[in-house]
């Protein structure tokens, strides 16, 4: 498929076929496309727990959901994916590569990093296992664990104190599902978000 397809195509899918497990070719691929996201200073701070069977997903559910609360229509539908995908950030990676001595930096000190790049890369790691969901007829979501919720997941799968819990990719074959409400909002358009040379200019084409 065509890029600008695919991503005309991507949407957050909130319901799967629970029998339709991901191939483990496209798993694969989507993994092998995710390492190749951009991250500064070519650190790779990022890890990803791969959840594809039963009882690893509902250890990761058990975790990060309250039990004693009826479920809702979203995690219902979630919960049906046949693969979740933890994506984990590791500062440490950066702030030691940003030591070395081709950086410059004398020390591994974490205020000079104006926004957490460790996270920002590692969200783009995830859309490219999105995009290559969607490239091969499949659907995806990335969603967050809450905050009070976090260390509960990170002990369920093994995750060191050292690695943050940045998100998930849940990855399967899309089944119909309700519309999200956000979708009301509609889509910004690039009058309202691009600026050329200064902002508050409108982007135009012309």
């Amino acid at each position: 498929m065509e890029l600008a397809r695919v991503v005309r195509r991507r949407r957050m899918v909130r319901a799967y076929d629970p029998d339709r497990p991901v191939p483990g070719d496209v798993l694969q691929q989507a993994l092998e496309h995710a390492i190749r996201a951009p991250s500064a200073g070519f650190s790779q701070g990022w890890d990803f727990v791969v959840l594809t069977e039963a009882a690893d997903r509902e250890a990761f559910w058990a975790a990060t959901t309250e039990p004693a609360q009826p479920a809702d229509a979203w995690l219902l539908g979630v919960r049906t994916a046949p693969c979740l995908i933890v994506c984990c950030s590791d500062k440490g990676a950066y702030l030691r590569r940003y030591a070395e001595p081709d950086k410059g930096w004398t020390d591994q000190g974490e205020a000079r990093w104006p926004i957490p790049y460790w996270d920002v890369d590692t969200g783009m790691a995830a859309l490219l296992m999105l995009l290559t969901a969607v490239d091969e007829g499949l659907g995806g979501l990335f969603f967050g664990v809450s905050a009070e919720r976090t260390q509960q997941a990170r002990s369920a799968l093994g995750v060191p104190d050292d690695r943050r819990l940045v998100g998930v990719v849940a990855m399967g074959y899309a089944v119909p599902d309700r519309r999200s409400a956000s979708l009301r909002r509609g889509r910004r358009g690039l009058d309202q978000v691009a600026h050329r040379g200064r902002f508050g200019v409108p982007w135009s084409s012309g």
